[in-house]
């Protein structure tokens, strides 16, 4: 396993915390498959499902930072679409028939520990403000719409 998830990554805001876990299961695939002569499909999967789920959880994330108040979310915007292009760039090389995987690998690592731990840590105080204010019930109803809103949920 590439990265075992720990208190270091978590922002304590439950909701994110999960989603940012399922990002580390993609990085701990995808380091499963590295160097491997099949892996090409089992990739090719990974950054389909990785382009779906980040775009998912940016759209989330972006929701709840604007229901917060959070006056950097243009800028944290303007982040997560640099990265999705980025993922989007590297999907494109792999249906080209290009190995991608140890350079969406790093991708990945250096967003997670740069991106989760300091840009996403600036919002976590205001949003854990946020949701303190309205309470977990109320908050609770959020969080159940919006997921429904932002990811596919079977």
């Amino acid at each position: 396993m590439r990265i075992v998830w720990g208190p270091e990554y978590e922002l304590d805001i439950l909701v994110i915390d999960q989603q940012h876990k399922r990002i580390v299961d993609f990085i701990n695939a995808l380091d499963q498959l590295v160097g491997k002569p099949d892996a090409y499909l089992g990739v090719a999967r990974i950054l389909y499902d990785l382009v779906d789920y980040t775009e998912s959880h940016f759209s989330f994330e972006e929701a709840l930072m604007e229901r917060a108040g959070y006056k950097e979310l243009d800028d944290h915007h303007h982040v997560h679409r640099q990265f999705t292009q980025r993922i989007e760039s590297l999907l494109r090389s792999t249906e080209k028939g290009e190995d991608v995987a140890e350079a969406l690998l790093q991708l990945l690592e250096k967003w997670l520990l740069h991106h989760i731990l300091e840009e996403d840590r600036a919002y976590t105080d205001q949003v854990r403000d946020f949701i303190d204010s309205i309470g977990r019930e109320s908050m609770g109803g959020w969080v159940n719409d919006n997921v429904r809103k932002h990811f596919r949920v079977s």
